[in-house]
């Protein structure tokens, strides 16, 4: 029985390699397309040859899958991506405008399938480039150049919040639209700066001016408020008031322990005035700092012992007998 099935295989062995090698050859050629793989971030959608063609409501998962041949699994990439966009663009006075901008998008997962019916694998070039330029196109047109250069950032990316709601209407999501550089001519960028540099110079002055009326007028509510003050503390105080402040100091000053002199009769309702007073004349040691001590002049010695002698007259000589 055995060797029957030997010589059998022999007999028939050309005729059942032949069709094993081509099937081997087919499977290799059209391995990737029988054998799927999906990825990590990647989700797939399934076209059917036979069966209806694309499904819809179906999105193929992460993992491994078998395929028929014929049929064919498109994967798509569902994570977050990034596509760098720049273009010109014509403010309102005709100026060109240079921009490059950012944009972050992904598709929405759930209507996979309708987004690769719709549109295709291509929808970034397809969808989401061309509607962020357009609604940058259509708001620069209607800014002035300063206005993009000074104030128009956020106007611009609080517009492009709008325009991603138009984006999802594709079945995609724009995450967010970054305007990275923003370029003017050259000489019309000085000129703005110029500008601005001179309009934030006058605000400097306005400001000192304003600081300076509000000092002035914080120096007049001061003097207005000590001239109130003055006139209450001048109306509060009497002649009473003045006499009982002078009996507490002459109290007070009769309580030291120094010296005195005691000078009644300062006036009719006046006090003793007490304190030490210098009644003689002063000695050497009071005398004021400033006083210059006398000096006596006195003739020098030699002057004194020598004394000049008349000169006689040759005539009156008498000569000795």
């Amino acid at each position: 029985m055995l060797s029957k099935l030997k010589e059998k295989i022999k007999h028939n062995l050309p005729v059942m390699v032949i069709p094993s090698i081509i099937v081997l050859f087919i499977v290799v050629y059209l391995f990737n397309r029988i054998f799927i793989v999906i990825h990590g971030g990647e989700a797939g959608v399934m076209y059917y040859l036979f069966f209806g063609g694309t499904v819809v409501d179906k999105v193929y998962g992460e993992g491994f899958y078998l395929n028929w041949p014929w049929d064919t699994m498109h994967r798509y990439n569902v994570r977050v991506q990034q596509i760098p966009h720049e273009f010109d663009v014509l403010s309102k006075n005709g100026l060109k405008i240079h921009l490059y901008i950012s944009i972050r998008y992904y598709p929405e997962y759930k209507l996979l399938g309708v987004l690769h019916q719709k549109v295709g694998p291509k929808y970034a070039d397809v969808v989401v480039v061309p509607e962020i330029e357009q609604v940058l196109r259509l708001i620069i047109g209607q800014m002035d150049a300063e206005e993009v250069y000074t104030t128009g950032r956020s106007i611009i990316e609080k517009s492009l919040n709008d325009a991603t709601e138009q984006i999802a209407q594709r079945f995609i999501i724009v995450d967010n639209v970054i305007i990275k550089k923003l370029s003017l001519p050259e000489q019309v960028e000085k000129a703005i700066q110029d500008k601005i540099e001179e309009k934030h110079i006058a605000d400097s002055h306005i400001y000192k001016i304003e600081k300076q009326k509000k000092e002035a007028e914080r120096k007049r509510i001061e003097a207005n408020m000590m001239k109130e003050y003055n006139e209450t503390v001048n109306s509060s105080i009497t002649d009473k008031i003045l006499k009982w402040e002078g009996l507490h100091v002459t109290l007070e000053l009769a309580k030291s322990p120094n010296s005195k002199v005691v000078i009644v009769g300062n006036g009719k309702e006046g006090f003793p005035v007490i304190g030490n007073f210098v009644l003689n004349e002063p000695d050497e040691k009071t005398k004021p700092l400033d006083e210059k001590p006398k000096i006596a002049l006195e003739e020098p010695k030699e002057n004194v012992e020598k004394k000049v002698e008349p000169k006689k007259s040759p005539g009156k000589t008498k000569s000795k007998k």
